[in-house]
């Protein structure tokens, strides 16, 4: 006999709480329920559809959103593998004046889902480059600036998040030019005028 606290409903909830209430079909599955059964939670309204194959408790629904919300619902859409990155990380650690239309994230090389809501870019990530967010993980600031650089986002988002990052102390020059080098030429060259800029 399951007790209140193991039973299906208990076991998904703790874990939709670390997702923003965000849930997959798999991860229902695993805690208990079956297809049929999800299937009749949804019809309930206990849950809510959000994607194929993905849910979120009408609880967490009903809350005020939280800031990124919608980005836990895209690491869950790429069954984990995807990370927060480009401008949207820029964004996410609130440096500068950085607004994508988009939600940019970079992705394994052989990772195949699409959708035209996101912007993906193929790359391999270290995990000093990465770091955890609640239900999300999302490139370092560092790093979210060498690759913004590289995708050509415009000189003034560049330039706001570097004289920002800077002034919180939270990197030095070097660690940005060590990062935009690595990057390519187009990295090197806009974070150099940025850092320039912020001498001035």
């Amino acid at each position: 006999m399951e007790s209140r606290e193991d039973t299906p409903r208990m076991r998904l909830w703790r874990r939709a709480a670390h997702q923003r209430g965000y849930f997959t079909a798999s991860q229902a599955l695993e805690d208990g329920y079956s297809y049929q059964s999800q299937y009749f939670q949804v019809r309930q309204g206990h849950w809510m559809r959000i994607d194929r194959g993905l849910y979120r408790f009408r609880e967490f629904v009903d809350l005020p959103p939280g800031e990124h919300d919608h980005l836990v619902r895209w690491a869950l859409w790429s069954q984990g593998r995807a990370v927060v990155s480009h401008a949207t990380a820029l964004a996410v650690h609130d440096l500068g004046i950085a607004n994508p239309a988009r939600i940019h994230l970079t992705v394994p090389p052989d990772f195949r889902r699409r959708n035209s809501s996101v912007v993906l870019h193929r790359g391999e990530l270290t995990s000093d480059e990465v770091e955890e967010h609640e239900g999300f993980r999302v490139t370092r600031p560092v790093r979210a600036i060498a690759e913004s650089a590289a995708d050509s986002v415009d000189q003034d988002v560049i330039d706001s998040a570097v004289v920002e990052l800077l002034d919180r102390g939270a990197a030095t020059k070097g660690q940005l030019l060590r990062a935009a080098q690595q990057a390519g030429s187009r990295a090197e060259l806009a974070v150099e005028r940025a850092i320039r800029t912020e001498l001035t």
